[in-house]
């Protein structure tokens, strides 16, 4: 990169694009390998069931809708850990990125760790996959995911393209068919719905339970708030890709879930480690390399998206001076790559360790504690100030709605049914404290960190974005720096 060239985040994401975001990241392997756990906390209650998988939708889209707002009043990258910081100050900020920066990795981790386990046990037909080969093929994946967001955001919206077509094609045709089955009439189809709500009645504390689940199927709406410096006209686009994509995602949601009843009994559902292969094997054995096809493109797209989306948050980061400088520098493709090498750092460390499900259980429940706070906020801003510009205003209903639901989300297990992980959360949260205060507030390493700056700079060939309006490495420094190091 030559000296003085200038760079930036680069707005090329539109409506369609946007929409894709959302499905790539939203529509992950849940429903095709693991949709018992509504049904598990429903007690097997298919009326149930079927009734939080719809109510789940309701509050995904409320809550998508009213979280809109903080990537179209401040449309830039990583909107909400900036918003955070401006409704909260920087302490609540930091806290925001301390839990991203472990449990994005760590989810990046896990599901990359399914991915290279399911592609490789083909190999191994009849006994477990042995663990090096599984975690190479995994480091793999990692690297060629990095490669492809190095490239810039065409490269990675071209892929995520691809692959949601192929996941939805999947889908769609799980869902034709369990309506075909269902039309057809045959008595073993239609038994399960016949008397829906004739199972036990879960409580509060289950019901709880069974959002959390339904909802980890949903999660990821909030992508397009996170990369809003990237999208054309975020005011209008935003809440029209979430309409469209939730709507979509909600309705496929429910007939594959009515799909896999049709043919599963809810105990056959809750003894199969990856519903959607027992129910092809009812159905059409022969077809299992399409449930395969669309398990492998959902977590590949789903994993592209949280990389590229959680770089900009660490971008953002850097350029509000909580994490190094060298965060916040773009190569030549306009992509955050510096960050992007990190969150593949870490990831590949995580992968280390043969249990990641209990490390994300200590940090799960997180998301919706940081949504209820940002809804705190948003209200805050409301009435200290009213003349901000707000190009999409929601409704306070949805914001009120969205606080409650997170409140009960939080609080019902905590109550009902606390365990011991909610106390692990609160000490790993507060451990950010270690490194707030020394290298955040009173700065300390600086100079060091400079060097070390000027030295990645040069290695890797990046520089610091236009956008920047404080922290910058502006040409005198650099020479500066050049001279020193």
């Amino acid at each position: 990169m030559k000296m003085g060239e200038h760079i930036q985040l680069q707005r090329v994401i539109g409506y369609f694009h946007g929409t894709i975001f959302l499905f790539s990241i939203i529509i992950g392997a849940g429903i095709f390998i693991a949709p018992k756990g509504v049904l598990k906390y429903s007690l097997l209650n298919v009326g149930v069931s079927l009734s939080i998988w719809t109510a789940c939708a309701l509050v995904s889209v409320v809550a998508a809708l009213s979280h809109a707002e903080l990537g179209t009043t401040f449309p830039r990258s990583g909107a909400q850990y900036y918003f955070l910081k401006r409704s909260f100050g920087p302490f609540i900020a930091f806290f925001y990125l301390w839990i991203h920066l472990f449990s994005t990795p760590a989810g990046i981790a896990a599901r990359v760790l399914l991915l290279a386990g399911y592609i490789t046990q083909p190999f191994y037909p009849g006994c477990f996959v042995p663990e090096v080969p599984k975690k190479c093929l995994a480091l793999a994946i990692l690297l060629c995911l990095g490669i492809l967001n190095a490239r810039g955001v065409k490269e990675v919206t071209w892929f995520q393209t691809v692959s949601t077509v192929v996941k939805i094609t999947v889908l769609c045709f799980i869902s034709l068919t369990g309506i075909v089955l269902l039309v057809r009439g045959k008595k073993e189809n239609l038994a399960r719905f016949e008397k829906a709500f004739d199972a036990e009645v879960p409580d509060a504390s289950q019901i709880a339970e069974a959002f959390l689940q339904g909802l980890y199927s949903y999660s990821g709406w909030g992508v397009l708030v996170r990369i809003a410096g990237e999208l054309k006209n975020p005011g209008e686009n935003i809440p029209k890709c979430v309409i469209t994509a939730l709507t979509l995602v909600a309705l496929i949601y429910l007939l594959v879930n009515i799909s896999y009843l049709a043919v599963l009994t809810p105990k056959e559902i809750m003894s199969s480690d990856a519903v959607a292969v027992t129910w092809i094997d009812r159905i059409i054995p022969s077809m299992q390399w399409a449930i395969s096809i669309g398990v492998s493109s959902s977590i590949v797209s789903s994993l592209n998206c949280t990389l590229f989306s959680a770089s900009r948050i660490y971008f953002v980061a850097s350029q509000e001076g909580q994490l190094p400088l060298i965060l916040s520098t773009l190569n030549i493709h306009s992509c955050p790559v510096v960050a992007v090498i990190q969150i593949l750092i870490f990831a590949s460390i995580l992968i280390i360790p043969s249990d990641l499900i209990t490390l994300i259980n200590y940090v799960g429940f997180t998301d919706w504690i940081l949504l209820g706070l940002m809804m705190t906020g948003l209200i805050k801003l409301r009435f200290q100030e009213p003349n901000l510009s707000r190009p999409y205003k929601v409704h306070l209903p949805f914001v009120f709605g969205t606080l409650a639901m997170s409140l009960f989300l939080v609080l019902t297990p905590i109550i009902k049914s606390p365990k011991m992980h909610h106390i692990y959360v609160i000490v790993f949260v507060l451990s950010g404290l270690l490194f707030y205060f020394p290298f955040v507030h009173f700065n300390l390493g600086s100079t060091y960190f400079n060097k070390i700056t000027c030295f990645l700079q040069l290695l890797l060939n990046v520089s610091p974005a236009d956008d920047l309006t404080t922290g910058i490495i502006h040409e005198e420094s650099f020479d500066d720096l050049v001279n020193d190091y």
